[in-house]
């Protein structure tokens, strides 16, 4: 497994991947320097705190498909991630998140005021490098942020007129996680000038896999007994957020189901009970329908690939689609 997270990466690509990671890290730290220290602090908080760096990586490989080498690329990456940073601000002050990446939240540390500022200030950063990439780029970068918004608020109305539970929720998945790294695809074709058909397959299949990425975030919510994934099991039952193995569940008519939908049906704060309906989750149908349907946008992810040019860069997209599914076994 490479260090990038992708099984059986190609050694050139790898060694090209890793050099221009290293520069985004750089350029992504040049750009919380400024004059104000609390604002410094504060914008440091969550960069340093780690992450995947799914969406510079999707940028890079992206790329691959035009000139990679053009620095418009380093910049699109460090837009991706100060733009997720920047919403990770926001989202913690709207779900009063005690912890982020494993450190304390920005808003718990210095409350709800400098957290959304703070974001705010992400934000401002990212629009000034899209600047020196040019108009097509900030328009992209309105039209995720638009999508962004409208999935959050969504999410908080709680359903979608005309639409099931399920839909509604897949319709918020596509536009909260899937919006920004299906940018980071197209920012990557875009700044290295793939040709313009590749780059809507690159669109379309990074939208997919952020879906995908996302129900496999909810599978490990249930089925992880550990912390080793990186969340701490049945996280979403304590704070009464539904996720897709939940949705199916609620959506079960058999009347042996009617004691965990009523739990289902608001926040758990009883830890014995979070636990009993870990236990009933992971044995039940919903785990099942769930891993299904994960299944099939991974497998549509991977139809899309089929009709890109064959590659390092395409076997490596490829293994990424592995990746997020094995989170999840």
């Amino acid at each position: 497994m490479s260090s990038l997270g992708i099984s059986d990466l190609d050694p050139e690509l790898e060694e090209s991947l890793l050099t221009d990671m290293a520069r985004i890290e750089a350029l992504l730290a040049s750009q919380i320097l400024g004059d104000y220290p609390l604002l410094v602090e504060t914008s440091r908080h969550l960069v340093e705190a780690g992450g995947k760096r799914l969406r510079p990586l999707l940028v890079l490989l992206a790329a691959q498909f035009g000139d990679p080498t053009d620095f418009n690329v380093i910049r699109a990456g460090v837009v991706v991630e100060l733009t997720h940073l920047a919403t990770l601000y926001h989202d913690d002050v709207m779900d009063e998140a005690p912890l982020r990446r494993g450190v304390e939240s920005a808003n718990n540390r210095w409350g709800n005021t400098v957290a959304i500022l703070t974001g705010d200030y992400l934000f401002a950063k990212a629009s000034a490098l899209l600047a020196d990439i040019g108009p097509e780029a900030v328009r992209l970068q309105a039209y995720t942020f638009e999508r962004l918004v409208i999935g959050q608020i969504s999410e908080t109305q709680g359903f979608t007129a005309g639409l099931t539970p399920l839909e509604h929720y897949l319709k918020v998945v596509a536009e909260k996680t899937g919006s920004l790294i299906a940018a980071s695809a197209r920012y990557g074709a875009m700044t290295s000038e793939a040709d313009p058909e590749i780059m809507e397959i690159l669109t379309q299949f990074a939208e997919h896999i952020g879906i995908t990425f996302q129900l496999a975030d909810d599978v490990i919510d249930i089925a992880s007994t550990t912390n080793e994934s990186g969340k701490t099991p049945g996280t979403d039952l304590r704070e009464g957020v539904p996720t897709l193995v939940t949705i199916f569940a609620m959506e079960s008519t058999d009347p042996k189901d009617d004691e965990l939908k009523a739990a289902l049906s608001a926040p758990i704060t009883d830890e014995a009970i979070v636990a009993k309906t870990l236990a009933t989750l992971r044995n039940h149908e919903a785990m099942d329908k769930s891993k299904k349907l994960l299944e099939e946008y991974s497998n549509s992810s991977r139809e899309l690939l089929n009709r890109l040019p064959a590659g390092a860069a395409k076997d490596a997209l490829i293994s990424l689609c592995e990746a997020i599914i094995t989170r999840t076994a």
